[in-house]
């Protein structure tokens, strides 16, 4: 799995995605993916493209930006932090979705 545009900021990703349909900001809550009107099971979602930052001067900066899409089409993005500000449950979870790209 790799980028295939790596944009400047976070935001700027998450605008772009945005245009193409990634309207969902989704939340990791034991283990589904959640947000504000309702709550997915991860095994019905592949991620589609992933953008992954570094911060320069700060390691609380890292992020990793998720562009996900189910089989029947809904999409979304999960932000996640990485390194320093990741959690186990966060990995654990997208480690499922990791594998269904395989």
């Amino acid at each position: 799995m790799k980028s295939k545009v790596h944009y400047a900021p976070v935001s700027e990703a998450l605008n772009k995605l945005h245009t193409k349909g990634f309207i969902i900001d989704f939340n990791l809550e034991e283990n589904i993916m959640g947000f504000k009107t309702g709550k997915y099971n991860p095994a019905d979602f592949e991620i589609v493209d992933t953008y992954r930052y570094e911060g320069d001067s700060d390691p609380g900066d890292e992020a990793t930006v998720y562009a996900l899409e189910s089989k029947k089409g809904i999409k979304g993005v999960l932000v996640s932090g990485y390194g320093f500000s990741s959690d186990m449950d966060t990995e654990e979870l997208l480690k499922k979705l990791r594998n269904k790209k395989a």
